[in-house]
């Protein structure tokens, strides 16, 4: 099913443009054990509603960023960089929960 996908440097595309590379989870510290690396690697939520994902721009800019994206309905929320994901985690604490739960 393809969906518009607003790429942060290039706009809005075809999800065509680009490919998946999963749901966004905290890398583990280089000296983590086995058991935190192999739940980073394999483990995926496949969870119903609002997911931060992985998307790369193959046939744009050719850039990884995150999308928070609605696994019901397809619709994109918002994307952006990885860098800028500190201050979003930030700003989503200081700010009180909504109704609809994020992922």
């Amino acid at each position: 099913m393809s969906f518009l996908l607003p790429c942060p440097n290039c706009g809005q595309r075809s999800s065509y443009e680009f490919d998946f590379g999963g749901e966004y989870h905290s890398r583990p510290s280089a000296d983590a054990p086995e058991e935190h690396w192999s739940r980073y690697l394999y483990f995926r939520t496949n969870s119903e509603g609002v997911q931060t994902e992985w998307w790369y721009h193959r046939q744009g800019c050719k850039g990884w960023f995150l999308a928070e994206r609605n696994t019901s309905t397809n619709e994109v929320r918002t994307t952006f960089w990885p860098e800028e994901l500190k201050s979003r985690v930030a700003a989503r604490a200081d700010s009180p929960p909504t109704s609809d739960s994020d992922h």
